[in-house]
């Protein structure tokens, strides 16, 4: 006769929670380490893709410091961004043209590059290249160095249309000994073009691609 024990007892379900007690735990940690994994691998993605995204936009903001010649900050101040035709950047390549155009050194290194960096802003072929040769065929500054200096302050440069400046300075004219000859007023139109240089070359000597067309002058009595 069977006892009760013997009676109840079933294989299969034997069998089931001897399964369930040895591998049911290693099953559910298998899950939870596939689902980490699947969380880990979306997280790291995802910051790929951030740092990707941050390293195309340039977080760099320039900041200018202005110093006076003993090298003492006078300004400070974020840049701004400016195209070469913003009209500051016109009015600054003009001045400094008018600078070198008509300023007379004794140091004939300085004079060349300041009549090179004239021609540079010459465009070919218009009215500006022979009116300027002409002006250094008549005048010339190495001659004229031989017994006098002319400095050239700018007062004005002043935008009358989109593509013409009127610019007014002081030139003044010393001898070799630095005494003041002569002090005189100058008024000049002139027009200008704008083409940003696409060979290096160029861009080395007029990066912004301004170029003066037309110029004229007077002495203002």
């Amino acid at each position: 006769m069977s006892s009760p024990d013997t009676k109840l007892y079933n294989p299969y379900l034997a069998a089931r929670r001897d399964w369930d007690e040895r591998y049911g735990n290693l099953i559910s940690r298998a899950k939870n380490w596939r689902l980490m994994a699947l969380v880990s691998g979306v997280v790291a993605l995802a910051a790929v893709i951030g740092m990707a995204v941050l390293a195309t936009r340039s977080r760099i903001i320039p900041f200018v410091v202005a110093i006076d010649s003993l090298g003492r900050p006078v300004a400070t101040g974020v840049a701004e961004q400016a195209s070469s035709a913003d009209d500051r950047l016109k009015r600054a390549t003009v001045l400094s043209w008018v600078e070198d155009l008509r300023t007379v050194t004794t140091d004939g290194i300085a004079q060349r590059r300041s009549i090179d960096r004239v021609y540079a802003h010459i465009a070919n072929g218009s009215q500006a290249q022979p009116f300027v040769t002409e002006f250094y065929r008549n005048d010339p500054p190495q001659k004229r160095a031989q017994t006098e200096t002319t400095s050239v302050d700018v007062k004005s440069v002043l935008p009358t249309s989109d593509r013409t400046v009127e610019v007014e300075w002081i030139e003044t004219t010393r001898d070799l000994y630095g005494t003041v000859k002569t002090e005189e007023r100058w008024k000049g139109s002139f027009t200008i073009a704008v083409s940003p240089p696409s060979d290096e070359r160029l861009a080395r000597v007029n990066p912004l691609g301004v170029y003066v067309t037309n110029a004229s002058w007077t002495r203002v009595l």
